[in-house]
């Protein structure tokens, strides 16, 4: 019918023009990034602060750096892109491996120095976007798979800070 034929184009037209809005993050230093909305959007407090439409403001992510967010803004346009889903990570990790478990171009995009990982990490947590905090997370978690605590506090400068006693407590009430 050709009320039918009028929503269909209308709708169409709405995906279309929504494909094509943009919005601007600004980061903790300023920085401006000129994103498309549906990229912007993996971002669910993005998405919150956008939805009732108006994008012609920027959104400041002020607890997130230039270059973080510049990370951020590649994983999420390679993942908005519908070619390149983002699979969930079957929890608990099967192996250290991890591109047994996602794409390799997921394991290079966290092969990055450790300080970077931890700031996606707490990026991904702020900005509510789920697969990039799961990807980061099993990064952290493959370099920890089969280490003693000694060596994870080695890895990670974490100071034991147990009293021999305590450590002996904690290890007997945590036996397996």
């Amino acid at each position: 019918s050709e009320q039918t034929t009028y929503v269909s184009t209308l709708i169409l037209y709405i995906v279309q023009n929504m494909a094509e809005q943009s919005v601007t993050l600004s980061s903790q230093e300023g920085t401006k990034f000129e994103v498309p909305l549906k990229v912007a959007n993996m971002s669910k407090l993005v998405e919150t602060m956008t939805e009732d439409g108006e994008v012609d403001e920027e959104v400041p992510l002020m607890d997130v750096k230039a270059a973080v967010l510049e990370k951020v803004i590649q994983f999420c346009t390679h993942h908005a892109d519908p070619s390149n889903p983002f699979s969930d990570i079957e929890k608990p990790l099967k192996t250290a491996n991890l591109a047994e478990v996602v794409t390799e171009w997921d394991v290079n995009f966290v092969n990055v120095e450790k300080d970077m990982l931890f700031e996606l990490i707490l990026a991904a947590n702020y900005l509510d976007i789920k697969p990039l905090l799961d990807l980061t997370c099993a990064k952290v978690a493959t370099t920890l798979k089969g280490k003693t605590p000694e060596e994870i506090r080695i890895e990670y400068n974490i100071r034991n800070d147990f009293t021999p006693e305590e450590e002996a407590q904690v290890r007997e009430e945590n036996r397996w």
